[in-house]
């Protein structure tokens, strides 16, 4: 089975009332606890790369890694560019194989961004690719995503008509409350998305497949192993699941999923290493953060995307 857009995934997720899972990968070991996850629970899955993975992985590996996954599997599986931040770059992720890309202009004027989104999807669509934009600004940091909460914005439900007319673009990643990276709030709050905005999004765009960035949980059980072997992460709290599994349940269709990967993966490898200091074999400490990885998607895709045994 070749690589796969995500259009019928989400036609799918959208009349189900689930979500597919976007995982970010970065190496073999977290392309084969997510794979594995999603092959036992029959699952579609997106494999999404950043600029910055990209750049560590280089390009050709992370490519020959995903077609072994899908040989292995026979899952179907899309591979998407995380966070293009020029045409020049979603252009190379095309030419090079990915089967769909985003276009992140929501830091400039709406203008500016409904122009540069077009020019993606122009050459997106001829080539057989789907084009995924954003409108409204996450806070957080997420590689070279930085977006401070001072210029942070929620999406707007009146710009999204013209938006998706002018753009022609495939999916829309929208700003409701979820924000980048792990250190997402502040301690003893409790996050609460801007229902509202997605709902009035949703009413006016019907059928349309929306993302949600930033929707990392960040279990509070690895967090606290990551500090218990040797590290030091502050009091990290995530987006509530019971709010994610409603999102998805609505126009929601992909859920992209990166800080709780990191995090499994690193308490994980600082566990063992903390009871096999003499241990410098790397198959060693990686095979259990592999296992942790694969832990943490089946859950995922179980108990808060719903879209087990969908594939």
């Amino acid at each position: 089975m070749p690589l796969v857009t995500s259009k019928e995934m989400f036609e799918k997720a959208y009349n189900g009332g689930y979500a597919i899972g976007a995982f970010n990968v970065n190496n073999m070991e977290i392309i084969q606890g997510i794979t594995e996850a999603a092959k036992e629970c029959n699952a579609p899955l997106i494999l999404q790369v950043s600029k910055g993975a990209r750049s560590y992985a280089n390009h050709t590996y992370l490519i020959k890694l995903v077609e072994a996954a899908i040989a292995d599997t026979g899952l179907p599986i899309c591979l998407h560019l995380d966070h293009g931040d020029s045409f020049e770059l979603c252009k190379s992720c095309i030419d090079g194989g990915f089967t769909s890309v985003m276009i992140d202009m929501s830091s400039k004027p709406f203008a500016e961004n409904i122009a540069i989104t077009r020019q993606v999807v122009e050459y997106a669509h001829d080539h057989g690719v789907v084009v995924e934009a954003e409108l409204g600004t996450l806070a957080g940091i997420e590689d070279e995503v930085v977006v401070s909460a001072e210029d942070s914005s929620y999406t707007r439900p009146e710009e999204v008509e013209e938006f998706v007319s002018k753009t022609g673009c495939d999916s829309l990643a929208i700003a409701i409350g979820t924000s980048h990276g792990a250190y997402k709030f502040k301690p003893g709050t409790k996050p609460q998305l801007r229902f509202d905005v997605l709902e009035e999004v949703s009413r006016r765009l019907p059928g349309f497949p929306i993302v949600l960035h930033g929707a990392s949980s960040v279990p509070q059980d690895l967090v606290a192993k990551v500090n218990a072997f040797g590290g030091e992460m502050p009091g990290a709290v995530g987006v509530p699941e019971d709010q994610l599994r409603k999102a998805a349940s609505l126009s929601v269709c992909k859920i992209n999923i990166d800080s709780d990967l990191r995090i499994a993966m690193t308490a994980a490898v600082r566990e063992y290493l903390a009871g096999h200091p003499a241990d410098f074999d790397p198959r060693a400490y990686l095979k259990p953060a592999r296992a942790a990885i694969k832990q943490l998607v089946a859950h995922k895709i179980t108990d808060v995307l719903g879209c087990a045994g969908k594939a």
